[in-house]
């Protein structure tokens, strides 16, 4: 984990090419529920797409997300966003406390996100907080939480 967190501070700066509102793609680690990687892709200045792949409860979690950009009229290069979804993936009942039953399956969902980013001017670096809501309509299903993050990822 040190190894891979000097790298990430080596990257970032030994590379300052980077403007703040001027990226399309970023690509990096999500620490929180479901902690692993993530990426986001702007379709327009507005609109972006985030994938997440994820550990969580024994499995995985895959995660697709709508998100609708915002500025927040202070700051250029502060953000928050909203938007929705759907997570894919598998859980295992000895590393869930909330499965009272012996569930080892399968579980799909929906999901809410809600967040705010900062990307530096200086640095090809982006960070985010996100809040995630999660409902599961097959498999485990029911609440899935409100799951958040702390996301640092590579600006591109």
């Amino acid at each position: 984990m040190k190894k891979l967190i000097l790298a990430i501070i080596l990257v970032v700066t030994l590379s300052q090419f980077s403007q703040a509102q001027d990226y399309k793609t970023s690509l990096g680690l999500r620490g929180g529920l479901p902690v692993g990687l993530t990426v986001k892709h702007f379709l327009s200045d507005k609109y972006a797409l985030e994938g997440i792949l994820g550990s969580r409860w024994g499995g995985f979690e895959v995660a697709g997300l709508y998100e609708v950009e915002q500025w927040t009229g202070q700051y250029p290069a502060l953000n928050w966003y909203w938007g929705a979804g759907a997570h894919l993936g598998t859980w295992s009942q000895g590393y869930n406390p909330r499965i009272a039953a012996a569930y080892n399956g399968a579980v799909i969902g929906i999901d809410g996100v809600i967040g705010i980013e900062y990307t530096f001017d200086e640095l090809p670096l982006n960070l985010s907080l996100d809040l995630m809501p999660a409902i599961n309509i097959i498999g485990f299903t029911g609440w899935g939480g409100i799951n958040g993050a702390l996301s640092i990822r590579y600006v591109f």
